[in-house]
């Protein structure tokens, strides 16, 4: 018995239909692109909104960070009865354990995306900053400090550098210069609106109103905007045009873990973070040693930080041309001649001059810092890379004041601890100009790797 033409008609359509479907599916999972998605029909790359939006998360994180606990630690300590050693302590720990938080992050990235992860870690910051507003007890104040610092400090970082590391291969070095610009014009715009309202409003009202900006505006706007890889919208990635290994997997935890050139970048950005934040909490003492007045320590401040900026655009560029290790080894050199010349300067014109170079050195080693990961590793398990090493650095970072501080009531001078760095940071920049970059090579099977592959080259 024969069926009508028209059940026949439908058969066969229903039939091309389901075919061309799975045609498309296949081509889909073949080029490892999800069907195109609004992002995918802008005239420009996608990956340019994830770094705004990445700024913008490196800018939630200020209340986890020094410099803006910094913003009320005075209002907090009168309003909380609370001694500096107390607090100094406090922040000590918190600062310790919350390093702990770039170790799951990056695991959490990697399995579901950022876009995911910066909702989750933005939502919890924001509800952190907000209890905070209203805490009185100094056990209380442990937790929520502790919180803020892992929340902000070390798991917000570690998504907001995930965010363009994912998006950019090729023009990594430009996009992370783009970023660190974004971030060091927002954090100015930020410290000037949070003190003047922490000196309005009172410092529980100024963190309160963070609270609210991080839950009403930014977690809705990293809800619309963010996307998780240039795949996730069908799109293109910005990937090497040599199609190298690395662009196509990239290197496990363990694998990168394996190679000096992790412990290299990871090492030497960890100490620079060591030494600015010492130098960030005692910079105004320090200077005073050296015979200057608060004004020049502003003066100087502000000098610093706009010539981070030229060190910023600086690298970005010579970034597609100049391999990373001679740009960090270039940034650790004057460095370490920064930090040798200061216990000797006395003029108002060596001051000047020491704070344009560290602040070009401050700014390429950024750029380096959040260009190095995604271009060296690649990007499959990019966050738990970039966890380990924003981990180093948040310890480094909880170390240098203490460290600064413990010369000072040894020696009753910061020199001896510029004296004793500086070699540290020259023989770091000499080991970053020669470092080997890490190879992975083809295993016998072709589209398999493992870690016996793993090379190295020039």
């Amino acid at each position: 018995m024969s069926s009508p033409p028209d059940i026949d008609e439908r058969a066969t359509d229903a039939v091309n239909s389901a075919a061309a479907q799975s045609a498309g599916v296949l081509l889909t999972q073949e080029s490892g692109r999800a069907p195109a998605g609004w992002p995918a029909r802008l005239p420009f790359y996608y990956g340019w909104v994830n770094v705004v939006i990445a700024a913008l998360a490196m800018l939630a994180t200020l209340p986890g960070r020094t410099q803006g606990l910094g913003l009320c630690t005075e209002p907090l300590l009168e309003d909380l009865k609370l001694d500096r050693g107390t607090f100094a302590q406090i922040n000590l720990w918190a600062t310790l354990l919350g390093a702990l938080f770039c170790i799951p992050i990056g695991q959490l990235l990697d399995r579901f995306g950022t876009r995911v992860t910066l909702a989750a870690v933005t939502l919890l910051l924001g509800l952190t900053v907000w209890s905070m507003s209203a805490v009185q007890g100094v056990a209380m104040l442990f937790v929520l400090v502790l919180l803020t610092r892992g929340l902000g400090q070390s798991a917000l970082s570690v998504v907001s550098i995930s965010m363009v590391g994912k998006w950019f291969r090729r023009r990594v070095s430009v996009a992370m210069s783009v970023y660190s610009v974004l971030i060091t014009m927002s954090f100015a715009t930020a410290f000037g609106l949070v003190g003047k309202s922490i000196q309005a409003n009172g410092w529980r009202t100024a963190w309160w109103q963070i609270a609210m900006a991080l839950l009403v505006v930014f977690l809705p706007l990293a809800l619309l905007l963010v996307r998780s890889t240039p795949e996730a919208c069908g799109i293109k990635p910005d990937d090497p045009v040599d199609n190298s290994p690395t662009a196509t997997t990239g290197f496990s935890l363990l694998e990168a873990v394996r190679t000096p050139a992790f412990w290299v970048f990871a090492v030497s950005t960890s100490i620079y973070g060591l030494v600015a934040s010492g130098m960030g909490l005692f910079n105004q003492a320090i200077l005073a040693e050296r015979g200057f007045d608060a004004t020049v320590y502003y003066n100087t401040l502000v000098l610093s930080t706009s010539v981070s900026l030229v060190g910023q655009f600086a690298s970005g560029i010579i970034g597609r041309f100049c391999p990373l290790r001679r740009i960090m080894a270039v940034a650790m050199f004057l460095y370490a001649g920064a930090l040798l010349w200061l216990p000797s300067i006395e003029t108002l014109a060596g001051i000047r001059g020491y704070a344009v170079i560290m602040g070009l050195a401050g700014g390429i080693i950024t750029v380096v810092f959040f260009a190095v990961w995604g271009e060296v590793f690649g990007r499959i398990q990019l966050g738990r890379i970039q966890g380990a090493a924003q981990m180093l650095t948040v310890v480094a970072s909880a170390v240098g004041p203490v460290l600064f501080a413990s010369c000072f009531a040894r020696y009753g001078s910061y020199s001896p601890a510029f004296y004793s760095l500086a070699p540290i940071v020259l023989a770091l920049g000499v080991c970053a100009w020669f470092v080997r970059m890490p190879v992975r090579r083809p295993a016998a099977e072709p589209g398999t790797w493992n870690a016996a592959t793993v090379g190295e080259s020039v």
